[in-house]
């Protein structure tokens, strides 16, 4: 049979096609393997950079908006790295947790419009700012749940169980600060009276796995956590136990160290009390102390966020009784303090 050099010329270039085809097929999974290698590589760099430098950088700063701000816009990014290389969980506790702040934020903010529409007899305007408070509180809920599975995926569920061994004083601090995120889970779906789906133990859950953590070392907040936990659930107090002897210490531990987190504990236990002279005495001791002690270098971040709090407790006080939150420069007064008797002279005999 005879090929004609037309049909040789049409043949070359059917079997050139194929074989392009061919060795671009056998590329594109190789393409495929280089650019998940470098996910990989990019996931494990981030991840560690994240966890060497930006953590105890952010720590260091008491500005506590930023840390918001980067949590809320960087998580989904260092999130989705899990889809490529192993979950980034210890850092997802971290974001997780100072994304339900911003978001329990909020909240607050919510709640404050809503009582000085109460004051004001603006029923429509208060009913509004109660449901966007309760909002606010679902997803703060949502993402401090989220911080917690994370906590128990990287150290399981704590007080089932041996402590974990812990790598540094980071490894440590996650750890605690996956406890905070299963107490304020709970505290933050009851105020939003929804069911978010948090275990109703989480509380007594954290409680027990505080007591992995060397109380002085970390300011006395893990008793302090204990103890609100011990204050606000009846019969979880050990025999022989005082929740409020344990948060009076607290606040000692937290002033010779700068970080005034048990302060907080103490403020919180005293309102589930309903204990409104305690709560008073506790922000004003926590603003004497800011005036007495620098926040630790270290933990600036940590000691800011719970002046924040306090001011949120000494705002709700203030918005109830005067309309308007606490006045600039005066944490740790109230609308009803007893004003200082002011020295007088008299001119008479001088003219």
């Amino acid at each position: 049979m005879r090929i004609h050099h037309r049909q040789l010329t049409g043949l070359t270039r059917r079997l050139r096609g194929l074989l392009l085809a061919l060795v671009f097929s056998s590329l594109l999974p190789g393409c495929s393997v280089i650019d998940n290698m470098m996910y990989k590589t990019t996931g494990d760099v981030m991840q560690g950079f994240s966890r060497e430098h930006t953590i105890p950088y952010l720590m260091a700063s008491d500005d506590l908006s930023m840390g918001c701000a980067m949590s809320e816009a960087t998580a989904p990014l260092l999130m989705s790295f899990g889809r490529v290389t192993a979950e980034p969980d210890q850092l997802a506790v971290m974001l997780y947790l100072s994304a339900g702040s911003c978001a329990e934020e909020q909240g607050r903010e919510h709640e404050l419009a809503a009582l000085a529409a109460i004051r004001d007899g603006e029923g429509s305007a208060a009913e509004d700012a109660m449901i966007r408070q309760k909002r606010a509180y679902a997803l703060a809920s949502r993402r401090y749940l989220q911080s917690w599975k994370h906590h128990t995926a990287v150290y399981g569920q704590p007080g089932t169980g041996e402590c974990p061994a812990f790598d540094d004083d980071l490894d440590e601090f996650v750890y605690f600060a996956g406890l905070l995120s299963g107490l304020q889970a709970l505290n933050a779906e009851i105020q939003s009276t929804s069911s978010v789906g948090v275990p109703k133990n989480t509380g007594a859950v954290a409680a027990r796995g505080a007591g992995c953590l060397e109380n002085d070392k970390w300011w006395g907040a893990p008793a302090a956590l204990q103890a609100t936990v011990w204050s606000m659930m009846p019969g979880a107090m050990p025999e022989g136990e005082s929740a409020f002897e344990r948060l009076e210490t607290a606040e000692k531990r937290a002033d010779e160290a700068g970080v005034r987190l048990g302060y907080v504990f103490h403020a919180i236990a005293a309102g589930n009390q309903g204990d409104e002279a305690l709560v008073k005495s506790v922000i004003r001791r926590h603003a004497e102390s800011l005036e007495m002690q620098p926040a630790n270098k270290d933990w600036a971040f940590v000691d800011a966020m719970a002046t924040n709090m306090m001011t949120a407790i000494s705002d709700r006080l203030w918005v109830e009784n005067t309309g308007h939150r606490t006045p600039l420069g005066r944490l740790g007064h109230f609308w009803d303090d007893r004003q200082k008797p002011v020295e007088t002279m008299d001119l008479d005999g001088l003219l």
